[in-house]
């Protein structure tokens, strides 16, 4: 026998596929959607609607954006010649909370993990090599988590690298290991950003 509406299965089912929702916060969740006057379920299928149809990736860092290019790569205030690169849009949405960073930023989408199939054509590395060689960079900071995988992803940036004209820096210590860079306070963030070492 069918406890629950087929609809709402679909809904549930739909949402415990997002990352950190199992299916009883997903079941907490479709019931707290259902409870709600139907306008408010309408205005969450529009704005899921245009998630795909508004935002884009900028060309030129790989942020998400509806602009192309994104606020950041636009603002003239932001220093050109300086990278941040980070694994995904929430890495720098942290880093722009602690307003200690002025220059660009460029979203790799992800990790080197040769077991989950990601290698270096599955990121945009490509892309952020040839911004280093394109002579308009001067340093490359590269943000990359403490974790196993986001310290062999920067090992395998350094090397290659190791020949563009930029001087190449990391993330000083003040990060915890095996902590994702988005869950660090915005102190120990700064800290971590204002006391870089240079690695080449």
């Amino acid at each position: 026998m069918r406890v629950l509406p087929p609809a709402l299965e679909r809904l549930i089912e739909a949402l415990s596929r997002l990352p950190g929702i199992g299916n009883k916060t997903a079941t907490r969740l479709a019931l707290n959607i259902l409870r709600r006057p139907r306008a408010q379920a309408a205005e969450l299928a529009a704005a899921l609607e245009a998630l795909h149809q508004s935002i884009r990736l900028c060309s030129h860092c790989f942020a998400f954006s509806e602009e192309d290019p994104c606020a950041i790569c636009a603002d003239p205030r932001r220093d050109s010649g300086l990278i941040c690169v980070v694994e995904e849009s929430g890495d720098l949405l942290a880093i722009e909370k602690t307003a200690s960073f002025k220059g660009r930023y460029h979203i790799l989408h992800g990790v080197l993990s040769p077991i989950d199939g990601i290698g270096p054509d599955e990121l945009k590395i490509k892309e952020l090599e040839a911004r280093a060689k394109s002579g308009a960079i001067d340093e490359i900071l590269i943000a990359t988590s403490s974790t196993v995988p986001g310290e062999a992803t920067a090992s395998y940036l350094l090397d290659r690298l190791a020949d563009a004209p930029v001087q190449l820096t990391r993330l000083a210590c003040g990060i915890p290991m095996g902590m994702d860079i988005k869950y660090a306070d915005k102190h120990t963030l700064a800290k971590a950003i204002e006391s870089r070492a240079v690695v080449r």
